[in-house]
């Protein structure tokens, strides 16, 4: 009964970060072209953002291992951490940024990162938990 549990929970934070994620892509593509105009290499890196979320996003559909939990969770940290750093000090050569914390497009990329933070961490416990569990049967059963 736990085992079908933890597989319906780790079904639905499959498919709650593989939305997060594509959301994370739809928000930056709202906005890569004014910063492909504005700061050419973070319309690249938005390019690569926006592939690399889908990618996982399309990975985690299928199913994933723990890895790509990891992934999805650093790929939304290391945007988050992108976006706090531009308000702060700002970026290199794009210092327009600094202060604007309460950007409309922003505050929904935060919001959608944070949760695909926290549901990857959190299926990454379970995916361990099963994968612990399997490994266990699997040895009592010799």
């Amino acid at each position: 009964m736990a085992s079908d549990v933890d597989a319906a929970t780790e079904l639905l934070a499959r498919g709650g970060v593989a939305l997060g994620l594509a959301a994370i892509a739809l928000i930056h593509f709202l906005d890569l072209f004014s910063k492909l105009d504005e700061t050419p290499y973070l319309g690249v890196a938005y390019i690569v953002l926006i592939g690399a979320a889908l990618v996982m996003a399309a990975r985690l559909v299928r199913g994933a291992g723990r890895r790509w939990w990891v992934a999805a969770a650093a790929l939304a940290g290391m945007t988050m951490a992108g976006y706090a750093l531009s308000r702060s000090v700002g970026l290199p050569a794009s210092t327009v940024d600094i202060g604007n914390w309460e950007e409309p497009l922003g505050l929904a990329s935060l919001f959608v990162e944070a949760v695909v933070v926290a549901l990857s961490l959190y299926a990454f416990g379970v995916v361990g938990k099963q994968e612990r569990a399997a490994v266990a049967s699997d040895g009592s059963a010799r």
